[in-house]
C-alpha cells in the first residue's frame, strides 16, 4: 500500500516503514503527525482511490526522525567583460519523516 501526500508544495510517495525528507515543519524530533493532504492511495489489492482533488478521510501518519539541512548549494553570479563574480552558499532546511501508517481508505 502506498499514497501520494503534499506538503511543503511539493508531492511525495508514501509507503509505511519508508523515510521522506520533507520541507521544514514546526515539529520537533519524536513527534507523531498527521499528513491530511492525501491525493491519492492505493491498496495492496483493489483499484487506487483518486482524491478530487484530496481523498476524503485519508490520513497518513508519520513520527518527525530529524530536523536537518541539506548539503551545501553553491550559486554563482556572473557578468563577462566586467570583472564582476559573486559566490553565495546555500543549505536547504529539511525534515525526516518515518511513514507509520496509511488509514481512512
Amino acid at each position: 500500500m502506498y499514497a501520494i501526500v503534499r506538503t511543503g508544495g511539493r508531492q511525495y510517495r508514501a509507503e509505511p516503514g519508508m523515510s521522506i525528507d520533507v520541507e521544514r515543519l514546526p515539529q520537533e524530533e519524536g513527534e507523531a503527525i498527521d499528513l491530511t493532504d492525501v491525493l491519492l492511495v492505493v491498496p495492496d489489492s483493489g483499484d487506487p482511490v483518486i482524491g478530487q482533488p484530496l481523498v476524503e478521510g485519508a490520513v497518513v501518519k508519520a513520527t518527525v526522525v530529524k530536523q536537518g539541512r541539506g548539503r551545501k548549494i553553491f550559486v554563482w553570479k556572473y557578468k563577462p567583460k566586467q570583472r564582476y563574480r559573486r559566490r553565495r552558499g546555500h543549505r536547504q532546511y529539511y525534515t525526516r519523516l518515518r511513514i507509520d501508517s496509511i488509514s481512512g481508505v
